[in-house]
């Protein structure tokens, strides 16, 4: 009979045991830490000794941080192997995490303690990350309404469980409708024009569910392509139905997972807590974590880059517009036929199509290749490590070293697309940084993406966007996994401000385009060639392609998500939809179809972390793009301006404000005009290179 001794949840003493983990395992190990949590809390709240960073400060990070340890592979196989057991085990430990770091973060006691430290003498000979530390708990034991009265309390502690456990059932209806769709065509007459590498993951996919012909599904590697190549519009307009209807009350699976409830839930929930604190809208409490100081900044960022950006949109909506009348006879262009017609046009005018590109980038070759970019620019050296237990056959375990061969960290790599996993791609804390005593815990990270899976003898393929997108989830690991920081609450990603932890992963997706690093990268999957020079060329040519059009539609999530979060009334006249249609009206030039349920899938606001900061990928691509812009006067290889990168951003972590640290890494504040450039919105100034 197993005990809680056996539990391999409880034993964080290395990499987590993912092939013991059972669902019936999560709630005893959670039960007992949190036993074992409160008795070590109430000892510390208790203790009449003068707090000093060793007798409280510490013990309680160390508290926190055996929680993290538990709970990562808990959150992490919820996302990317889901079960129903699984999920009923996830669902019930929500409120149990919630109403134990809540009664953390208002206890009085705790917060007197912080305040002295604060106060004290021995403050001003803290280390950098131990103040931010005192400073960000002031700050949160505020932010977690320490100051309210006890009937206030209790009422923000149900308000924080439910907006946990209504984010996650969000998330999980999404993932449900985004696999509760499938379009299975037998005629292969409808396929015209569809890439053989999509054909070949239908087929596959078909077989899979023992059915004839192929089968299509929302997941990006099948759903995107289809869209872009499919000659048939009206299986593209089935298509395109089933995803922006998702987890709503129409389209095909009307009803069925409908979020649209839960978003006034959600948006209620949000608002009262953020009135029981004494904020006027859940947008400004949100705001006190982040560089953006209040919401009319925010809308002013917004507003000035849809200014410098709309004009150019509606050029090349007009011109996708006339190119699809004239070369199809259509008298209009819709919301199906937006990717299709475009990559008509891209081919029409650059000679380049996405699909160019992708079998000179398969998979093995980009790792390997990314992994010589950052030894080339920091200094450090990736390899492959051999995973006692993972959670998929396909996942990879990676070790970093630096120069010297110490070790620096290490991060499982799960990349491909298949049923139960969360669509998108992300990174997560497996295991922070954490030096208590004479031991040193190194960093461990999740990297996920949903990439075509292999078919055959051929690698998986990657498109050039696809390129990108993996490089942008290395940077936010290596965010993580190279800070020098040794207090977990302030290590890597922890505790850097919302709107300023894109920095690291848009910086890294500048590489994806430079000759020198595609020559490290490609490689044709059949004979190794690299990429063409001729190719590269039409790549480069079509970079801007549409670049306004992309700009506006991201303004107008940002704006969306800002003004729902600020101005909108849950009880009001104006339902979701109808602020999103104003929305689209000042922002948009691609109107959807009065079907579009976008919001009802938006889980970056309703299931995710940017709730009111969905505008910090447009505010952090201002940082990235201005970064690189040194490396593009000295170099893209120039390590003295990588380990300037590396000392200043990545190994600082959030052990300071990111506007110091950015100033310190680029010697002033960050400019707009390297991003317009960037983004071909701005006349190209000329940039000298010294290599």
């Amino acid at each position: 009979m197993n005990t809680i001794s056996d539990n391999p949840l409880l034993n964080v003493s290395g990499l987590p045991r993912f092939a013991e983990i059972r669902p019936e395992q999560v709630e005893p190990a959670l039960d007992h830490l949190l036993e074992r949590g409160r008795h070590h809390v109430e000892a510390l709240a208790t203790d009449n000794v003068s707090p000093t960073w060793e007798n409280f400060a510490a013990p309680l990070e160390a508290t926190e941080e055996t929680m993290n340890r538990f709970w990562a592979p808990i959150s992490h196989l919820n996302a990317v192997n889901d079960s129903p057991q699984m999920r009923q085990a996830y669902e019930a430990s929500l409120p149990k995490l919630s109403e134990y770091a809540l009664a953390i973060a208002q206890d009085d006691r705790l917060y007197r303690k912080f305040k002295q430290l604060r106060k004290g003498e021995e403050y001003d000979h803290f280390s950098q990350p131990q103040k931010r530390i005192i400073d960000n708990a002031l700050r949160d034991f505020r932010l977690a309404g320490v100051a309210l009265k006890p009937a206030e309390k209790e009422r923000f502690v149900h308000i924080s469980q439910q907006l946990s456990m209504t984010g996650n059932q969000f998330q999980q209806n999404l993932l449900d409708a985004t696999d509760g769709w499938v379009l299975t065509v037998k005629d292969e007459s409808q396929l015209e024009g569809i890439p053989s590498s999509t054909l070949d993951l239908a087929r596959d996919e078909a077989e899979r569910r023992g059915e004839e012909g192929w089968v299509f599904t929302l997941q990006a590697p099948s759903y995107i392509p289809f869209m872009t190549y499919c000659q048939d519009a009206s299986l593209r307009r089935e298509a395109y139905e089933a995803y922006v209807t998702r987890a709503s009350e129409t389209g095909p699976n009307g009803g069925e997972w409908d979020n649209s409830e839960l978003i006034i839930k959600l948006l209620k929930l949000k608002g009262e807590q953020a009135r029981l604190l004494g904020f006027d809208h859940y947008a400004q409490m949100a705001l006190e974590t982040r560089m953006a100081e209040g919401v009319e900044r925010v809308e002013g960022f917004i507003t000035d880059l849809a200014e410098r950006s709309l004009e150019a949109a509606k050029t090349e909506f007009k011109e996708l517009t006339e190119f699809a009348c004239s070369q199809a006879g259509v008298d209009r262009v819709d919301a199906w036929d937006i990717a299709y017609y475009s990559e008509k046009l891209r081919q029409h005018r650059y000679d380049y199509s996405a699909e160019d590109a992708r079998p000179f980038f398969p998979l093995p070759g980009v790792l390997k290749g990314m992994f010589k970019v950052v030894e080339r620019l920091y200094g450090i050296r990736v390899s492959e490590a051999e995973p006692e237990q993972v959670w998929d056959q396909s996942v990879q375990l990676f070790k970093i070293e630096d120069e010297e061969g110490e070790p620096r960290g290490s991060f499982f790599v799960d990349l491909f697309s298949r049923p139960r996993k969360r669509p998108g791609a992300w990174m997560a804390e497996c295991i922070n940084r954490y030096r208590h005593g004479s031991v040193l815990d190194l960093p461990v990270a999740f990297l996920v993406c949903n990439f075509q899976n292999p078919v055959g003898d051929r690698p998986s393929l990657l498109s050039h966007e696809e390129v990108i997108t993996l490089f942008h989830e290395f940077g936010h690991g290596l965010h993580h996994l190279l800070t020098q920081v040794d207090f977990p609450s302030v290590a890597g990603v922890n505790g850097v401000a919302w709107d300023a932890v894109e920095l690291p992963s848009q910086f890294m997706e500048n590489w994806c385009w430079e000759r020198e690093v595609l020559d490290l990268i490609s490689g044709h999957w059949e004979d190794g060639r690299t990429l063409p020079e001729h190719l590269l060329t039409r790549m480069r040519a079509a970079r801007h392609f549409q670049s306004g059009m992309q700009m506006v539609r991201q303004l107008e999530f940002s704006l969306f998500d800002i003004l729902l979060h600020s101005r909108f009334d849950p009880d009001g006249a104006e339902g979701v939809q109808a602020l999103l249609d104003r929305v689209r009206d000042k922002m948009a030039v691609v109107i959807p179809p009065d079907f579009n349920r976008f919001q009802n899938s938006f889980s970056h606001i309703f299931g995710g972390g940017y709730s009111a900061g969905y505008y910090s990928y447009k505010w952090a691509e201002v940082l990235s793009a201005d970064a690189f812009s040194l490396f593009e006067q000295n170099g893209i290889f120039d390590r003295k301006s990588g380990r300037a990168f590396l000392c200043h951003i990545l190994e600082a972590g959030g052990s300071d404000d990111p506007m110091k640290l950015f100033v310190a890494f680029r010697g002033r504040e960050p400019r707009i005009e390297p991003l317009l450039r960037h983004a071909g919105l701005e006349p190209s100034d000329t940039v000298e290179r010294t290599s």
